[in-house]
């Protein structure tokens, strides 16, 4: 089976209006920067996405965010985006809020077949509204189902043609655990490699999950915050 695409445009023509998605990351690190531009173009709309963050304004999913495209964001972070703010105080954006390592779980649960978790995260606070709860060795715990999404739109470091990916450094967060925890995911790849270049023990994602792969047109390595320290002198 051939899994290659030619194009991210392409790709995110499987993906329908109303869809939920998840889209691999940590900040501006590690985003299906093609993936997610070619969505804009197409105008997909009415998604609900499942990311760790919203992106910036200008990059990430900040621009589906300012074209209305999104409906609803889970998230565990929604900080350095106005156009977010903007919208889920004006009341057009729904958001749904998780605690980090409860987001990281939820998915994690979603790609392992596991129909739901107790966790004391979140116990007695907001999060736990309308959530059953339970005592577990005299502490207090609060049930969160798995997260599962239409799409996972992930991004590697290498890839091969059948599907395998390789992620590097921080590019690694939840990029793996969404590729598992979806009906079809879509995998853009700095560098597409040949079957066997990549070492079986440094697979981190091994290609049955992956439904295609394509060879990423060009990269920004954007940071989202430079932090340098002052030259003396």
């Amino acid at each position: 089976m051939n899994k290659v695409l030619d194009s991210a445009d392409e790709a995110v023509a499987r993906i329908f209006d109303g869809a939920t998605i998840m889209c691999g990351g940590f900040g501006v690190c590690g985003n299906p920067e093609n993936l997610l531009l070619a969505l804009r173009r197409r105008g997909t709309r009415n998604l609900t996405v499942i990311s760790n963050n919203a992106g910036i304004d200008d990059f990430g999913l900040g621009p589906l965010l300012k074209a209305h495209q999104i409906r609803k964001m889970i998230a565990s972070y929604v900080g350095e985006n106005r156009e977010f703010e903007r919208q889920f105080l004006a009341g057009e954006l729904d958001v749904e809020l998780v605690p980090q390592g409860t987001f990281s779980e939820r998915i994690r649960a979603g790609g392992a077949g596991i129909g739901g978790f107790f966790t004391q995260t979140g116990c007695n606070t907001v999060v736990a509204e309308g959530k059953e709860t339970r005592v577990i060795d005299g502490r207090p715990y609060v049930l969160e189902m798995p997260l599962k999404a239409d799409f996972a739109l992930v991004r590697a470091h290498r890839g091969d043609r059948l599907g395998n990916l390789v992620y590097r450094k921080t590019a690694r967060n939840f990029n793996p655990m969404m590729a598992t925890a979806a009906e079809c995911t879509i995998a853009e790849v700095e560098h597409l490699v040949e079957p066997g270049e990549i070492p079986p023990d440094t697979v981190h994602t091994p290609g049955i999950f992956v439904r295609h792969i394509l060879q990423g047109a060009e990269y920004e390595h954007r940071v989202e915050k430079r932090t340098v320290r002052e030259r003396r002198g």
